[in-house]
């Protein structure tokens, strides 16, 4: 199992629905976990349920459940890169990729997880997953860690093919549901937002399997 693990999103909650259980698992074997997140999300549309931030506090709130997110998690290595949420796509490719690049020259990571550009829909989600990709790409062939890619986009699999990596995160689940959680201000999952704490079967059916698939670089 890979000792140095690195997730690069765009947006707080980003790791939380199909990556929390990968994460807390690498976390709670030991490996060093660390996330790379663009932005705060500063321009969701949701302000909680019922309501309790606004456009101005929305940030601030943001930082405060991506920090509790990782805590329930298991990350500790959280770094904030200070991009501007729903403008990943319209930033200079280049100071986007250096600001990754220091990332990764300073974690070294094993396995990096981020998006597959073209097949994850937020235009975001693709910028940042592309953005990993050529830094990595530039790389040389042996120093390249491994890159595993959520894709969610109808017919992705018809494209991308199955998914390289299925991994049974029921194990994991409780600290899953607590990032879910933590996200209160985007969120609100029946039984998970409202629960118990219990992982009932309907609820391991819906988030114990987490999949990825293995970007290959030409």
């Amino acid at each position: 199992m890979e000792k140095r693990v690195l997730a690069v999103f765009p947006h707080p909650d980003d790791e939380c629905f199909g990556v929390a259980g990968t994460l807390a698992m690498y976390a709670a074997s030991g490996a060093e976990v660390s996330y790379a997140c663009l932005t705060l999300g500063q321009m969701g549309r949701n302000m909680g349920f019922p309501p309790f931030a606004n456009r101005e506090t929305l940030p601030g709130f943001r930082r405060k459940e991506l920090e509790a997110s990782c805590r329930a998690i298991g990350i500790r290595d959280l770094r904030l890169l200070g991009f501007m949420d729903k403008t990943i796509e319209f930033e200079d490719p280049g100071l986007l990729d250096d600001r990754i690049d220091a990332v990764m020259r300073d974690v070294r990571p094993e396995l990096v997880i981020t998006f597959y550009p073209g097949y994850a829909v937020h235009p975001d989600h693709d910028a940042c997953g592309a953005a990993v990709v050529r830094v990595i790409g530039r790389m040389p062939r042996g120093e390249r860690p491994a890159v595993h890619c959520l894709a969610f986009s109808h017919g992705c699999e018809r494209v991308l093919g199955k998914p390289d990596v299925v991994r049974d995160v029921r194990p994991y689940l409780k600290q899953k549901f607590a990032s879910i959680r933590a996200h209160r201000s985007q969120f609100y999952v029946p039984g998970i937002s409202d629960g118990d704490g219990r992982v009932t079967r309907e609820l391991e059916e819906r988030f114990g399997t987490e999949r990825f698939w293995t970007y290959r670089f030409e």
